[in-house]
């Protein structure tokens, strides 16, 4: 390995620690004040907020592309060291998100609003507090697509400490908003949006300053560089695609479930959402680390040690979800019982479904990312969003022919493994991937891994009556059972020296 590789490892590793120590502090933060929040607002608010809010957040398909987008060609000119390139980015990106901005506001004020008022399935008694919560869930919206370039840059230059911090500022605020939910004597759910406007304007205002004092690029000027707007706009406009097709997958067929199902099943829904976005944070802390590294190989033409990135991160993204589904599988009703006052109807089935389709989502994220470095993803979202937007029809489909609201998630599970082969064979044509290397190294690997991580919480799960000494075990259990089995069957030859080796360092440092 070169000491150029070497070094980039350790910034991963590093940077993975803290985004960890950021993980763990807004994890716990986060399963509180959902518990919290849910017994303040009471189920029926809780399923109106998730789904109008849910419905805002379809707009972000656009924040989404220009942030993929802007990331991209932050982080590939970091990689070759061009600064005035890197201001007329920052720049363009910074006018392309108010105008974003400016045409988000346009069509949620008129065709968002009408569907809210006709299309939605909301009580009666809590249409003028569901406008509300839309009207202040759009604005929140706009302050979070304006710190679009701001948080890109932080990631760009892998300041993971700093977006460490200022993400568990963030959830520091949210358990103030919890507080001052508790203690208003105005409307519940009026007031948990306007609070949670707030905090995005806060936020916004933290990152401006920051990235302002710290990065000579984030200094916002007039700009009107028609050919970097085009490839700029070019990437983000088939991002969109892709990014759009997820979001109708997600968030679109939480509003059919609404209009077929009513509020209560959004509400378990929603509690599912929270969770898999507590447990995506955990995921992610290692891939917001690792992405800038595929993408600057790719800018210094490293392809080898890019591809071997690329298979790093779908293992171990598999491998570390691998540590909440197998507890979830098991234990999920009890997990549900001990967290929450009252648990809607299917929330632990729609919690188990929606861990798996998340673990085969994130499977393919690596190869997104190796994608996007090139800057050609053209063939990449025609493939992506146009399966991937079946999730959404042929849910709606079922929903008419009188399927149950769960077969929502079997639909995204099975198209989104179709997903994973896609992008494999699309990235091997765009860069002479190795497919091959990805079956051994991958899926392999993590077949094994999976099944004999199983054996042990199966056989306790038998073995054992319902109660939390069984949840407290096999959690225990599971967490040693599946380091064990990733350590025998998910390391190559080389990753498992490196281990051993470190764990022989720590050990003489103890003892010496």
């Amino acid at each position: 390995m070169s000491d150029v590789n070497r070094e980039n490892n350790k910034r991963i590793a590093k940077n993975t620690l803290l985004l960890y120590f950021r993980m763990i502090f807004t994890m716990s933060v986060s399963l509180f004040t959902s518990r919290v929040i849910l017994a303040t607002l009471g189920i029926e608010d809780y399923g109106v907020n998730n789904v109008v809010a849910g419905f805002v957040t379809m707009f972000s398909f656009f924040s989404g592309s220009l942030g993929a987008a802007i990331s991209r060609f932050l982080t590939y000119e970091l990689g070759s060291g061009s600064t005035e390139k890197l201001k007329k980015i920052f720049s363009t990106c910074v006018n392309v998100q108010l105008l974003v901005s400016f045409f988000v506001v346009i069509f949620a004020e008129t065709i968002g609003v009408w569907f809210l008022n006709t299309q939605l399935n909301v009580p009666e008694t809590r249409i003028i507090a569901a406008n509300w919560v839309f009207q202040f869930a759009v604005l929140g919206f706009i302050f979070n697509l304006v710190s679009v370039p701001y948080n890109a840059s932080i990631i760009a230059h892998e300041c993971m400490n700093v977006f460490a911090y200022i993400s568990i500022l963030e959830v520091m605020l949210k358990l103030i908003i919890v507080y001052m939910l508790y203690i208003s004597p105005f409307d519940k759910l009026i007031t948990y949006s306007i609070l949670f406007a707030v905090v995005g304007l806060i936020i916004r205002i933290v990152y401006g300053v920051y990235c302002k004092r710290h990065f000579v690029e984030c200094h916002y000027y007039m700009v009107l560089d028609k050919t970097m707007l085009k490839e700029i706009l070019s990437f983000a406009g088939w991002n969109l695609m892709g990014t759009g097709a997820y979001l109708f997958n997600t968030q679109g067929v939480n509003i059919i479930t609404n209009i077929f199902f009513g509020v209560t099943v959004n509400a378990a829904r929603g509690i599912a959402t929270q969770v898999e976005g507590v447990v995506k944070q955990f995921v992610n802390s290692f891939t917001t680390a690792l992405n800038p590294q595929i993408t600057k190989s790719y800018a210094a033409g490293n392809k080898d040690y890019m591809f071997k990135l690329v298979c790093r991160g779908a293992k171990y993204s598999y491998f570390l979800m691998l540590f909440f589904v197998i507890p979830f599988m098991f234990e999920a009703e009890t997990i549900l019982k001990l967290w929450l006052k009252e648990v809607p109807l299917y929330t632990s089935l729609f919690l188990r479904l929606t861990l798996i389709g998340t673990m085969f989502d994130l499977l393919g994220n690596s190869t997104a990312n190796a994608c996007w470095a090139t800057g050609q993803v053209k063939r990449y979202y025609l493939w992506v969003g146009t399966i991937g937007a079946f999730v959404f029809f042929v849910s709606w489909g079922l929903f008419a022919c009188g399927f149950p609201a769960y077969t929502a998630y079997l639909t995204f599970i099975g198209i989104y493994i179709v997903i994973i082969f896609v992008k494999l064979y699309v990235i091997k044509g765009l860069l002479g991937f190795p497919v091959q290397m990805y079956y051994q190294e991958v899926f392999v690997r993590i077949i094994l891994v999976t099944i004999v991580a199983f054996i042990i919480p199966s056989i306790l799960y038998l073995l054992m009556d319902s109660s939390v000494f069984r949840l407290v075990v096999i959690s225990g259990l599971n967490v040693l059972s599946t380091l064990l089995c990733i350590f025998l069957f998910g390391l190559e030859h080389s990753e498992r020296t490196i281990v051993i080796n470190k764990v022989q360092l720590l050990i003489k440092k103890k003892y010496k």
